[in-house]
């Protein structure tokens, strides 16, 4: 029987740059998020910042995951129509809390509510991912850590031109996904880089962050293209 990720040592998984590797350190971030969120002893204002910045993670991992991970899975695994299946109900139902959470007052008690039930959902899918998903992904690449080195690459140039807040009308499985995926990044970091900067910032970073999202999709969708030509030949 596979091992869960969270078991296995960074060799173990293909190295540092392996998809299950990347996929770890993404977890382990949100899981910090959360806590330090829950913690009580931040200011109203870093609060929802942090619960921002949660989801911004969220949604840029599971799009990747979405456009990258779960249709290698079903390629490759004869029971990955049913694992993927399941993660991506989990993604849809996380996609429909926060827009939710975002139209509730942080001040009304249902915020709280709502959230608590987001983070729930959250670590269960991370549970799924590390004590099955991933594993089977890995089993199925026949544990081959080139591969796996292969697979985080585009994993992490996708990852880092996603879409970074919630569209729970958008599919989940590519094509549809991938397609609509690029005016999205480009709307939601857009954004995110000309949010309020804090005092003593310089202008200049959300304008730079501005370019190196339009630089970042653009790669987004010659990564795309490119694999799906791949995949007809």
């Amino acid at each position: 029987m596979s091992r869960s990720i969270t078991l296995q040592s960074v060799e173990e998984l293909g190295g540092q740059s392996s998809v299950l590797a990347r996929q770890r350190r993404d977890h382990e971030e949100l899981d910090r998020l959360m806590h330090r969120y829950e913690s009580g002893g931040l200011p109203s204002a870093e609060r929802q910042q942090t619960l921002k910045d949660i989801f911004q993670l969220t949604f840029s991992h599971a799009f990747a995951e979405e456009t990258v991970l779960w249709p290698a899975l079903r390629r490759l695994a004869p029971d990955g129509e049913e694992l993927t299946s399941q993660v991506e109900e989990e993604h849809q139902q996380i996609n429909e809390l926060a827009i939710e959470i975002q139209c509730t007052d942080p001040d009304d008690p249902r915020h709280e509510q709502l959230t608590a039930a987001a983070f729930a959902l959250i670590r269960q899918d991370i549970r799924d991912e590390e004590d099955v998903l991933l594993p089977r992904l890995q089993q199925a690449l026949g544990y081959d850590a080139a591969r796996l080195r292969r697979l985080g690459t585009t994993w992490e140039t996708v990852r880092r031109t996603s879409p970074t807040r919630p569209h729970p009308a958008v599919s989940r499985r590519p094509p549809g996904n991938a397609l609509a995926g690029i005016p999205l990044s480009v709307h939601d970091r857009i954004r995110d880089a000309l949010r309020p900067a804090p005092p003593g910032t310089s202008s200049a970073r959300p304008i730079a962050a501005v370019l190196t999202t339009t630089v970042l999709t653009a790669g987004l969708g010659f990564v795309l293209l490119r694999n799906r030509r791949s995949r007809a030949r």
